[in-house]
């Protein structure tokens, strides 16, 4: 027995409905308008509009990496879907700005994780973070390539004829 369809035929037959989420198309464009990490894969990381670090694998979780697709002026606020209405925010800040339309840096930079990460090039702590999420670790304009974890437990021999990078040994290895 099929169920009865409910319409609400006033309501979608005279007013085009608007989209509620942001598509493929314009999540890249926000993606792309972010600040670059310098020293870091743009396709991999960036800088949210509080100034946090975020992970491109890290959309929609809870994390300090993590990060949402944000309208600037709230949909309930009328604000729209698209790319000129999108930033990306660091999903606690996110959370935090909710449907305020006006939240200037300061204000948002106060609701991020207290954990910061930085770019310096002798803190590794990225590199470990982005060698467990990707598998290696790229550096734009750098012509080496990251070893693999297979590669460094010898389980692995790349194909690959560009150099492997050499990263720092501990000293409790």
């Amino acid at each position: 027995m099929s169920s009865p369809r409910h319409s609400n035929s006033s309501v979608s037959d005279n007013k085009e409905e608007r989209p509620r989420f942001f598509d493929a198309k314009t999540k890249a464009l926000c993606w792309a308008k972010a600040s670059v990490v310098p020293g870091r894969h743009p396709e991999r990381w960036r800088y949210d509009a509080a100034g946090n670090i975020v992970c491109k694998r890290f959309c929609n979780c809870q994390g300090c990496l993590c990060f949402e697709y944000d309208h600037i002026v709230p949909y309930s606020k009328g604000g729209e879907s698209i790319a000129e209405n999108c930033q990306i925010l660091q999903t606690r800040v996110n959370r935090f700005k909710s449907d305020k339309a006006v939240v200037d840096r300061t204000e948002l930079e106060g609701f991020s994780c207290d954990v910061k990460f930085t770019v310096d090039p002798a803190d590794k702590e990225l590199d470990i973070i982005e060698m467990a999420v990707y598998g290696d670790v790229l550096r734009p304009g750098n012509q080496c390539r990251c070893r693999t974890v297979a590669e460094m437990l010898g389980q692995y021999k790349s194909k690959d004829r560009m150099a492997a990078c050499k990263l720092p040994q501990s000293e409790t290895l």
